[in-house]
């Protein structure tokens, strides 16, 4: 039934005219093609959230895009739940099937780079969120996180042909918000062997608003990791003029312990915020002002969007994109290429 659903979904709206992204002309300008990506994300698959029609459409056009790029490449549903609160105290379990897309790329060894992001948008837990437009079906989701996306699907494009003595794996996790637990069902299904191959996970989450890119190493990533990863980020961020910084996660950050971390698995998480703000665990994004009175704008419908952070952020959108995948891609291939 859920397979016969989202193949009529996905018809409808199809017939209905909804264009699915063409490869442009190849534009050697790093962060473009991401750029290109968010935007056509953000605006076509608005309201992602998990088990919803337009989450199907997204793994769909997550899953061509990869195809196309050469990699082998599925779509994986798992069931969850969340709990919706109601305005007089009353609680309610909603369950749903959510659904992530996985592509790799194989090297000459099995050990492999798996490079993480989730897709869904916000889901509203309570009447209170919906009546204040925290997420729901028109968040376009552009920093949270169409801005992880758009820089994956590029580095999987420069990553396509570059020979891999380390394979590639990218994968687009359902259930990142509302606590649905998409890293802790990736997690389950990985047998032992798959645990004990991956050398590193980076997490690409939130790209775009905060005042600084960041390159976080997990809380039990070894110091030798953090030097040729997080360290080597900021290095990389510095030679070519981008503000950037590291920071060891703890437990108290934003936004909690991460599943993979937790697994005992060198992790880079890769965001963009400020340490120095608020409660210095990195969910304030930036300054509080009149036009991000809470200093982030995560989850926020009227704010999350295109036309807004095109209007108080003029040019954020091309120099985060540009910034990331500049720092990213020679590290990447720097990781998966090691020089002996």
């Amino acid at each position: 039934m859920f397979a016969t659903l989202r193949r009529t979904v996905l018809a409808a709206l199809l017939a209905g005219g909804l264009p699915f992204f063409v490869q442009a002309a190849s534009n050697n300008t790093p962060g473009h093609f991401a750029e290109q990506q968010l935007r056509h994300i953000a605006t076509y698959f608005p309201g992602r959230m998990s088990g919803s029609p337009a989450e199907l459409l997204t793994a769909d056009y997550l899953q061509q895009q990869f195809s196309q790029l050469g990699y082998q490449s599925n779509t994986r549903q798992f069931k969850t739940s969340y709990s919706w609160l109601e305005k007089k105290g009353e609680s309610r379990t909603h369950k749903v099937t959510a659904t992530s897309v996985i592509a790799a790329r194989a090297g000459e060894v099995p050990q492999e780079i798996l490079i993480v992001t989730h897709l869904d948008t916000w889901t509203p837990l309570s009447r209170h969120e919906a009546d204040n437009n925290l997420g729901g079906l028109r968040l376009q989701g552009v920093d949270d996180n169409a801005s992880g996306l758009g820089v994956m699907l590029e580095l999987a494009q420069a990553l396509s042909k570059t020979p891999l003595h380390y394979g590639v794996r990218f994968v687009a996790l359902s259930a990142g918000e509302a606590g649905l637990h998409g890293m802790d069902d990736y997690l389950a299904r990985m047998s032992a062997q798959e645990k004990k191959n991956t050398l590193l996970v980076i997490d690409l989450n939130s790209l775009i608003v905060g005042d600084h890119l960041y390159f976080n190493s997990g809380m039990n990533t070894p110091a030798a990791v953090r030097k040729q990863t997080s360290a080597r980020a900021v290095q990389l961020a510095h030679r070519y003029g981008i503000s950037a910084a590291s920071h060891a996660m703890t437990a108290r950050d934003y936004p909690g312990v991460n599943p993979f971390d937790k697994a005992g698995m060198p992790l880079m998480d890769v965001t963009a915020a400020n340490w120095t703000l608020g409660n210095k665990d990195g969910q304030q994004q930036r300054a509080r002002s009149s036009h991000f009175p809470e200093g982030n704008v995560r989850h926020q419908t009227e704010r999350d969007n295109l036309n807004y952070l095109d209007h108080w952020l003029p040019g954020r959108i091309t120099q985060r994109t540009h910034d990331s995948v500049k720092i990213l891609l020679p590290l990447l291939t720097e990781l998966a290429n090691p020089t002996t």
